[in-house]
This record gives structure tokens, sequence and C-alpha cells, in this order.
């Protein structure tokens, strides 16, 4: 009966994402926004919301954050796994794209991020800024989080700096009105919230069942979950050949995660979430740069049988976690 409920669940996080998502096309249909702005920065936020409601609450509600850690590398890895997939299978027409420029400093940005919560584990330790007293403080910030916040603000600053374009075919008119959009919105929002709490305590439940560590759980399980909505929408754009807001997506997905970390960071009083042991979410780390460093570098070269293999690298390394 919990697997059931999880499957609801899932399937509730899924929808109410591409109904959001779909209020986001129409924005892209009827104004002048760049595709790397609106999927890098709009989409990407939208559909990392499932991410940002299951980690606080893994860390605030449940007191787990392995489970938040491996909430969100998990999905990082299985974000560029698929988009990667579904880059070999549009080949051709992604090869021929042009990209907006400001995804390379978000893929730059992205690898730094990954450094930084590698060195934390390895090097800095208790790495912890308090505010207020030891005996009455007001909260404690990691130095990783820090690092984070500055990445993504000029993540954002990059991905709005570029100018958008559309043709007379792109730019249409919406029969919504403005205040029915950000109402609907509104409501599909919501869904996501409450279906992403629900999500985190099914999850915790499931790890607790099959006696498996709270950073695999994360991983497989809530980690996946919470990113069939990035996945979907990235399916669908490629479809329509939309592949500056699909890449710009997953991209800003994944730095948008680790915002999301450094909030939970933030809010989780018992210390650092950076602050780790558990071997498989080392490997989520570990694998999650390797793809982010095959990504980037896909986004760079020109050779479409280059691209390939560079997908199939990105692929492999969410094989080989599974399989260690």
């Amino acid at each position: 009966m919990l697997y059931i409920f999880y499957i609801i669940t899932v399937t509730a996080v899924v929808w109410f994402s591409i109904l959001a998502s779909r209020y986001i096309d129409m924005i892209d249909r009827s104004t002048r926004l760049s595709g790397a702005f609106l999927g890098g920065v709009l989409l990407s936020a939208i559909t990392s919301l499932p991410e940002l409601f299951t980690s606080i609450s893994a860390t605030v509600l449940i007191d787990n954050p392995s489970l938040c850690i491996g909430n969100i590398l998990g999905s990082n890895l299985f974000n560029f796994g698929m988009l990667a997939v579904v880059i070999i299978f549009f080949l051709k027409g992604f090869s021929a794209a042009n990209l907006a420029k400001s995804h390379r400093y978000v893929m730059l940005f992205l690898m730094l991020m990954y450094l930084a919560t590698i060195l934390n584990w390895q090097l800095m330790g208790d790495d912890n800024i308090i505010f207020g007293s030891n005996d009455n403080y007001w909260f404690y910030v990691s130095v990783t989080s820090i690092i984070v916040v500055v990445l993504y603000a000029l993540s954002v600053r990059y991905l709005a700096s570029d100018n958008g374009e559309c043709s007379d075919g792109d730019c249409e008119e919406v029969t919504l009105s403005l205040r029915a959009i950000v109402v609907r919105f509104v409501l599909a929002s919501i869904g996501i919230i409450v279906a992403s709490i629900i999500l985190t305590y099914i999850t915790d439940d499931i790890s607790e069942r099959l006696n498996l560590g709270s950073g695999l759980a994360g991983a497989l399980f809530l980690g996946v979950a919470t990113s069939l909505p990035e996945v979907t929408s990235t399916i669908s754009l490629f479809r329509m050949r939309n592949f500056d807001i699909a890449f710009g997506n997953i991209a800003g997905s994944n730095i948008f995660n680790f915002m999301v970390l450094a909030i939970a960071d933030i809010l989780y009083s018992g210390g650092s979430v950076y602050h780790f042991d558990d071997e498989k979410v080392i490997n989520l780390t570990v694998f999650g740069l390797l793809s982010s460093v095959f990504i980037y570098l896909l986004i760079r070269c020109r050779s479409k049988w280059l691209k390939a293999l560079l997908a199939i690298g990105t692929v492999a390394c969410y094989l080989a976690f599974l399989m260690l």
C-alpha cells in the first residue's frame, strides 16, 4: 500500500509541475524573454520546487540531512543522465542548435559548486559560521553555502543578460489574461508543495522498511521522483526543437538544487548538511562533478560524434553510481 501511495504522489508532483510549465510556456510564446532565462531561471525554479520542499522537509521536519543531500545530488545526476539520453536521440537537431553562451557560465559555476562540496567534505571539517553566541545562536551557515549563493547569483545575472529573440511563428498571443495565468500558476505550485512534503515522509518510511541508508534512499527514490518534472518538460521541449530552453531547464535546475541545499543548510540547526560520510553520497558528488564536466565539454565541442561520446560518458556516470 505504501508503494501505491508513493506512485500516486510522484504522479501528482509530475502533473502539477507540467501544469506550471505550461503557463511558463505561455510567457515564452507571448514575450521576447530569452530562452536561456526562461529555461535556466523561471522553468528550472518551477520544476525544482519538489527538491526545495522535500529537502527542507528532510532537514527541518524529520531531521535527516543525509536524505536532503542524497535527494539533491541524486536529482542532479539523474537530470544529466536523462538529458544525455535525450541528446543522443535528438543528436542531429541538438548539434545544429545555437545555444546561448550563458549556459557555458552556468555549467562552470555548477562545477565550482561540486568542487566546493568536495573540498568541504575532504578539507574544511567544521566550517560553520555562527551568527550569535554558542549558547544562544540564531543560525549556522556553512562557508560552502555562501559560495553556492554567490555562484547562483552570478548564474542568474549571466542568464538574464541574454537578449531574447523570437520569430513571427514563435511569438504568439495567448488567450488567457495575465491574471488567469498567475492564479493557475499559484494553484499548480501549491499542488507541487503539498505533494512534495508528502513524498518526503513516504520516502523516509520506505528507506526504513527496506533498511537502506538515507543517502541511498534520497538518491534512488526521492532524487529520481523529484527529477521527473524536469525530465518531462525537457523531453517535450526537445520534441518542439526548443533546445535552448530545454538545456537551460536541466542546467538551471541543477544549479538551483545547490541553492536549495544552501537554504536547507541555513535552516538546519544540527550543523552543516555538507558533513556526510555515506559512501553513496560521496559517489554522487564525484560522479556529479564528472558528468558536469562531460556536459560542459558537450556544449562546447562542434563535432556531432564527440557530442555523442560525451553524452554516452554522462549516462555511464549514472550507471556507474548505480552499480557501485
